[in-house]
């Protein structure tokens, strides 16, 4: 094995010395370009999981701790409390089951609907195409607060072409209920609506239409192509769309609010997580007492990662068609 070693070693000197040097600049260049690889990786992976850690850190973490300059990342004194009072505060047990009902039933109905005009814009040819695109590139690039106020009056005062308010004398309330939410949903106005149209239409375009024309010549029509051609060929990115609509329902803090104001889900609990950690602690002590700022972060933090266990969760058994789906899909104009 030295022998081999040797003549490898002695057969890329008499090459390097045969090409003038060019070989070693070359080895070097190579394995230089490999550790500024490595580093810029590395620093990156360190700056995403490193506030992660941070809080996994504190989340066990007593409240001398906190104030022990001593203690950096390691608990002095190893506590599980944290948890237990995030969970009281939050109603974990209620909140994690509705907001599994809601973001997991947004999420279907946002994909079903999406993947139809998805589809549509992609495949087939009707009046003002281009121009009922642009509107989904507004969805896209519109913030949701600029139409806030339209949608808090249109559905505080909702009505049909003024139907209800001819049968009835007044319009209908539909604020504080998740009915409002289905609706613009359904309607392809949710969240991240547009985003979804987007990345299905560019997705169906890259499949060849030669398939759908042979299920036509087969007998096939459009309906039954598409449920059994297509669809099979979208579950990588209909499985990526269900994913990113699941999670941005399941941390959406503003339409959550602003519909969902009956229903207690997780972050909206967090949202309020410091107020009530402030109130729970007057009320166990009988007095005014002030929430230390490091301790009330460290019941945030554990909060969080509460929220975003289920999300890792999830993750790690759809990692496979995730991955599957930003590998094949490209972007096609």
């Amino acid at each position: 094995m030295t022998k081999t070693k040797s003549k490898k070693n002695s057969n890329f000197w008499e090459r390097n010395r045969k090409s003038n040097g060019y070989l070693l600049k070359k080895s070097i260049m190579k394995y230089a370009v490999s550790i500024c690889r490595f580093v810029l990786l590395f620093g990156m992976c360190f700056m995403i999981l490193q506030p992660i850690l941070n809080k996994i850190s504190v989340s066990f973490m007593t409240e001398a701790d906190l104030y022990n300059p001593i203690v950096i990342s390691i608990p002095e004194h190893f506590t599980t409390e944290n948890y237990l009072l995030a969970a009281e505060l939050m109603t974990y047990s209620k909140t994690i089951v509705n907001s599994f009902v809601v973001s997991l039933t947004i999420a279907i109905l946002q994909i079903t609907v999406c993947t139809l005009v998805g589809y549509g814009f992609a495949r087939f040819e009707f009046p003002f195409k281009k121009f009922w695109f642009a509107c989904v590139m507004l969805v896209i690039l519109i913030p949701p607060q600029t139409i806030s106020t339209s949608l808090h009056l249109h559905f505080r005062f909702f009505d049909v072409l003024g139907i209800f308010k001819l049968l009835t004398g007044e319009t209908i309330n539909l604020r504080g209920s998740v009915l409002p939410y289905y609706l613009m949903s359904a309607g392809c106005m949710g969240l991240k609506n547009g985003l979804y149209i987007y990345m299905i239409r560019q997705f169906f375009r890259n499949i060849p239409k030669e398939l759908e024309e042979a299920a036509y010549v087969d007998g096939c029509g459009t309906l039954k192509t598409f449920v059994r051609i297509m669809l099979p060929d979208a579950k990588p990115i209909l499985t990526s769309c269900f994913l990113f609509s699941f999670v941005w329902q399941w941390t959406d803090g503003f339409y959550s609010k602003m519909f969902l104001g009956n229903i207690k889900l997780v972050s909206t609990s967090l949202a309020r997580l410091s107020d009530t950690l402030g109130a729970y602690i007057m009320r166990i002590t009988g007095a005014n007492t002030t929430v230390s700022v490091a301790y009330s972060n460290c019941i945030v933090s554990t909060g969080t990662l509460m929220i975003i266990m289920p999300l890792i969760i999830l993750y790690l058994f759809a990692q496979k068609g995730f991955v599957e789906s930003l590998s094949s899909t490209g972007i096609k104009m």
